[in-house]
């Protein structure tokens, strides 16, 4: 794995972050910790929606404080996978979406990019003031649960959610 750095979006990653839009679109991948990229009338409203949801006082109804970064690879500046930290949980984010959502391109996975974002998403959980944060993926995500596990997260349960999808439930000291 190259080298990468957390980067907040701006307006030079429209680009990058609207062809990765596109890519888990046409691929049927779910869009995780893109703060409602899936959703985005453009990338101009989107980046602003996101930098918003950083403070209470612009935050969107129902969403709580997180702050996006996009994982760039030093080398050659590629966009390989976005990371949120949500800087508290609200009552479903503490059953099923935890404290970190992320994802990472088809084409970058098994490189060891997903560790290595969580590894540094988690040194953000500390300027925080958090002290352990719950990370969450699907009981079918097997490369997401052993990138949990290798930062030791430890299993507090399954929740079932409406659609019956299975979440396993794992807290990480930090």
């Amino acid at each position: 794995m190259e080298s990468i750095r957390l980067v907040r979006p701006a307006p030079e990653h429209e680009r990058a972050v609207m062809e990765y839009r596109e890519e888990f679109l046409r691929d049927g991948d779910s869009l995780d910790g893109t703060a409602g990229l899936r959703h985005a009338e453009s990338y101009r409203a989107w980046m602003e929606k996101a930098r918003r949801n950083e403070f209470s006082e612009t935050l969107d109804e129902g969403l709580v404080e997180a702050t996006t970064f996009l994982a760039i690879r030093e080398s050659d500046g590629a966009l390989v996978g976005f990371i949120d930290v949500r800087h508290r949980l609200n009552e479903y984010l503490a059953k099923f979406g935890g404290h970190i959502g992320y994802s990472v391109r088809a084409c970058e996975r098994k490189k060891g990019y997903a560790k290595e974002m969580l590894f540094q998403a988690l040194a953000y959980c500390k300027t925080l003031g958090l002290k352990r944060a719950l990370v969450t993926c699907n009981d079918d995500n097997e490369a997401s649960r052993r990138t949990i596990l290798a930062h030791g997260g430890v299993m507090e349960n399954t929740m079932t959610e409406d659609n019956g999808q299975v979440v396993e439930r794992y807290w990480i000291e930090l």
